[in-house]
């Protein structure tokens, strides 16, 4: 993978030149076709997803309801990653919404990266932190938003 090409995803736009290479050496490519599953809740998680086009929709199912799209991610968002961060299974569905092209990491690869260059891992994490955060700030405004709705029944 082309190292100018990861600067302009979020996740890697803090590291060096020689710290995107070795991201582009351990990443795969993997293209999708619309609506295909990416992966199911429930799911081991062994590896984390980059969009580097299309759309990928991130959803539970809900008893009774069906589907409920929680999101949908556009190019340069990623995905996956609490799986490879808490070692548990997969939180909710992802699927492409669009096809999609994706660049896959598996945790083994980013572990043994992360651990030989500790300067970059600092900088994965504290950006996985951030993503995090920000992700559960908005979980919590919809939750706020519900129940200010469902006080009106």
């Amino acid at each position: 993978m082309d190292p100018s090409a990861l600067k302009k995803i979020p996740l890697f736009s803090n590291l060096t030149t020689d710290h995107l290479a070795k991201i582009g050496a351990i990443a795969a490519q993997k293209t999708v076709k619309a609506n295909e599953r990416i992966f199911q809740e429930g799911e081991a998680g062994t590896e984390m997803y980059i969009i580097a086009s299309g759309k990928v929709r991130i959803s539970k199912m809900v008893p009774g309801v069906g589907e409920e799209a929680l999101a949908i991610l556009e190019p340069g968002s990623y995905f996956g990653e609490m799986a490879l961060i808490d070692d548990t299974p997969r939180s909710a569905d992802a699927t492409a919404h669009l096809a999609c092209n994706l660049l896959v990491i598996r945790k083994a690869d980013l572990e043994e990266l992360m651990f030989l260059h500790k300067d970059l891992a600092y900088e994965l994490l504290w950006t996985f932190v951030r993503t995090l955060s920000a992700r559960l700030r908005e979980t919590n405004d919809k939750i706020k938003a519900f129940f200010a709705l469902s006080a009106r029944f």
